[in-house]
């Protein structure tokens, strides 16, 4: 149920202390990122455990390997995130909570030839309304995501995507070469071209290399939606955020939680810590 107007500090407090699923993070550190840089935690070692590596297009959920795990609710009752404990080891760094509602892998970093993206569609992959958000894919972030390192030569992206009006557009996205590691997450928003400012990616389509890296490696598309954020500014320091802080975002059934980093430094630092999702 929604949580009432009048009565919310008790209600949280009530379910803070006796209707919670809690959960434990515990992430190793992944090397060789660049500071000012977007890191997936999803393959990650420790807790939860490290996901798999996709390959057809998927809609990932709270049991599927690597996600945040919760307790799914009944109407009227709806989950909350409403505490948050995390220390890092690098100074500096920024833990993102995301849903990972869609992802695909199995894309390679050596060819020059145009990789067909199927199935990577946010209208046909059944993926439920309240994981989305907003209906014109607004709340919806879409990112290149590595899994496996590619080679040294430098090379760029050409990504060809849909919006949700059905216009069609191709995305330009540098430096995929030069040994881009694993873990790195490339954002796709900031390259829409000006013409089409003020629209959402719906669909990737395919996406041509200018140049073979050298090596294969593995990389493929990530659709999150945000839903909350924290930074910690002492190394080794717990930073505890409850839900004021944190924005009480609703935690839809199935969500797929995991953990992205922004870097301040080469490295993601080992992730550690605890929270509550509250049922009410």
């Amino acid at each position: 149920m929604a949580i009432s107007a009048g009565n919310a500090i008790n209600e949280i407090a009530w379910a803070l202390a006796n209707s919670s699923s809690r959960f434990i993070l515990d992430k190793a550190t992944i090397a060789s990122q660049l500071a000012g840089t977007m890191s997936s935690l999803w393959r990650a070692t420790g807790q939860p455990a490290q996901g798999a590596i996709p390959a057809a297009a998927a809609v990932p959920t709270s049991a599927t390997s690597g996600a945040i795990g919760f307790a799914n609710q009944t109407s009227p009752v709806s989950s909350y995130l409403a505490w948050l404990t995390v220390n890092c080891a690098n100074v500096g760094t920024t833990v993102e909570v995301h849903d990972r509602i869609a992802h695909m892998g199995g894309l390679v970093l050596n060819v020059t030839t145009s990789q067909t993206v199927t199935g990577m569609d946010l209208s046909t992959l059944s993926i439920p309304a309240e994981r989305l958000g907003a209906a014109d894919y607004s709340d919806c972030f879409w990112w290149l995501e590595t899994y496996t390192a590619g080679g040294a030569t430098a090379s760029n992206a050409t990504i060809n995507v849909t919006f949700g009006d059905n216009s069609t557009a191709d995305l330009n996205l540098l430096a995929v070469g030069g040994t881009l590691q694993a873990s790195r997450l490339l954002p796709l928003t900031a390259l829409i071209p000006t013409a089409h400012q003020g629209k959402y990616i719906k669909r990737v389509n395919s996406v041509i290399l200018s140049a073979s890296t050298g090596t294969a490696g593995n990389f493929g598309f990530t659709v999150t939606r945000n839903r909350t954020a924290m930074s910690n500014n002492v190394a080794n320091k717990a930073e505890v955020l409850k839900w004021d802080q944190l924005g009480l975002p609703e935690v839809p059934n199935d969500a797929c939680l995991m953990l992205t980093t922004f870097n301040a430094t080469t490295s993601t630092g080992i992730v550690r810590g605890n929270g509550k999702i509250i049922h009410v």
